[in-house]
């Protein structure tokens, strides 16, 4: 099969209106599924976490995990949706290998949550309202392990391990209505909703959003049409898209290959696309099924969901503050501006700041120390930010032992190097390797003139009017300490002395 033929993006936009619709699964942090008591921990032997109810063995009755129901009606809620006063749940019949029960218990006509809205906020600091159309509630998949072949896809394989782990897992489908009007900006667009729509279920505390772990993950669908006609065009749905980057990506290439299609007189078949990391492209799947494939009909052994408005009221008050408000906070009491918060957010630092300042550390210093030498030793270690074994409490103390005159900065340094280290607190490095900065004045006084002694020539350029080579004295005095002088007050004796 040839390769399709790829328009320029700038052609595309020039011809063709897209037309976005977005999905996205989430699954939930709950300790157990959604309809049995197997635990949800990530990464355990396969095959370990099941029971008779998740493999759809015959007489197993299911029961609906209340947890998260709790977190489908608090997502509904943060995306300003109506939650549903009553609402079944039902079989969505295929087959497929990592399904066990060969249906998949899910909500079709009754979800707990519609007609709701996310603004997202662009790189120009241009608002877009995405429009939600609901959010409902069903179960994860089990996962299939193709083995050989070159794809890592059922094509071309040996043979397949299924792992049913996963199966059962609570999850929360989030679906938009159609996002006209987008435009060259579309890729940016659906990139920037998944980012927001992260971020907002990270800070309602439902799901750990771990993309790459396939705990969040986006079908992207997109459809053209000609410029000005306002009409839809068929859609492609791209599956599984696991990460902001290749959301992006997915959309615009699906544009320059729908483009293509078209321009060269075909027409778009309606079908699922898989995205292929490596390249940034997508290649066809199978075709699209319809709702009356699935032959939905209720499922007989659940009772409906009915939760009260006292109960719904009751978890509105759990909402917590919203990314996008906390931003706008932080930034005025900060004084930020929106590079310096955006390389905040972009570093995984932002929660990590804002603890360290409620631990009672200046904002300016404490941002200093996670955005320079603390992201310095996460990426040395290959790990996030988050990861590093210091804690915010631990930095704000470092911070005050610096602000106290106790450490200097490079002491300071060696004293985080030695918490990283698993030494203890900063208290017991300190006292462990006896950093506490030389405070003698008597002391530092001696290793002035010692060092003044030292570089006669020197001392000639200081009488003669160039302080700046006192410079040269600092660092022998800082070297005759170990680095435990006061650098102002050493330079503050030798303009003194010299």
């Amino acid at each position: 099969m040839s390769a399709p033929t790829l328009v320029d993006f700038d052609e595309v936009v020039e011809r063709f209106d897209p037309t976005l619709g977005l999905e996205v699964h989430v699954e939930l942090n709950t300790n157990t599924k959604m309809f049995c008591g197997c635990p949800t921990e990530f990464g355990a032997e396969p095959n370990t976490q099941v029971c008779p109810v998740c493999l759809g063995l015959p007489g197993a009755l299911p029961v609906v995990n209340r947890t998260a129901v709790e977190s489908a009606i608090r997502i509904g809620l943060a995306l300003n949706c109506s939650i549903a006063p009553w609402g079944r749940f039902a079989r969505k019949n295929y087959f497929y290998p990592d399904m066990p029960k060969n249906f998949q218990t899910s909500q079709y006509d009754e979800p707990i949550a519609v007609d709701g809205w996310l603004d997202v906020e662009l790189e120009d600091g241009s608002t877009v309202r995405v429009e939600i159309e609901r959010a409902h509630m069903e179960e994860d998949t089990g996962k299939s392990l193709h083995v050989g072949g070159a794809t890592g896809r059922i094509h071309g394989a040996e043979y397949s391990l299924l792992d049913y782990n996963r199966a059962g897992v609570p999850l929360i489908e989030i679906v938009t209505k159609t996002i006209p009007g987008t435009g060259a900006r579309a890729p940016e667009v659906a990139r920037a909703y998944v980012t927001a729509l992260r971020d907002l279920l990270r800070a309602l505390g439902v799901s750990d959003v771990r993309m790459e772990q396939g705990s969040l993950r986006c079908d992207v669908n997109l459809s053209l049409a000609p410029k000005g006609s306002g009409e839809l065009g068929t859609r492609t749905e791209t599956k599984n898209v696991n990460s902001l980057r290749s959301v992006e990506r997915a959309v615009r290439h699906e544009m320059s290959r729908q483009a293509g299609v078209l321009l060269d007189g075909g027409a778009i078949v309606q079908e699922t696309r898989h995205f292929e990391e490596q390249g940034g492209t997508t290649r066809a799947g199978r075709r699209k099924e319809t709702s009356e494939d699935y032959r939905y009909f209720p499922e007989p052994d659940l009772t409906p969901i009915a939760p009260s408005a006292a109960w719904v009221e009751e978890l509105r008050a759990t909402l917590p503050e919203l990314p996008w408000e906390r931003r706008r906070r932080i930034t005025g009491e900060w004084g930020l501006s929106p590079e310096e918060l955006r390389d905040l957010v972009n570093a995984g630092a932002l929660d990590l700041v804002e603890a360290t300042v409620a631990a009672g550390a200046p904002a300016g210093e404490a941002r200093s120390w996670w955005v320079a030498y603390l992201s310095q030793q996460a990426n040395t270690r290959g790990v996030e930010l988050a990861a590093l074994p210091i804690t915010p409490e631990q930095v704000a103390r470092v911070i005050a032992l610096v602000g106290s005159g106790e450490l200097n900065n490079k002491l300071a340094r060696q004293v985080v190097d030695g918490v990283l280290a698993g030494e203890g607190s900063p208290d017991d490095v300190v006292a462990a390797r006896g950093l506490v900065v030389v405070s003698d004045e008597g002391a530092l006084v001696a290793a002035v003139d010692e060092a003044l002694a030292a570089q006669p020539d020197v001392v000639e350029k200081i009488r003669g009017g160039k302080v700046q080579a006192a410079g040269a004295i600092v660092g022998a005095v800082m070297k005759a300490t170990g680095g435990k002088a006061d650098a102002k007050r050493v330079r503050e004796l030798i303009l003194e002395r010299a």
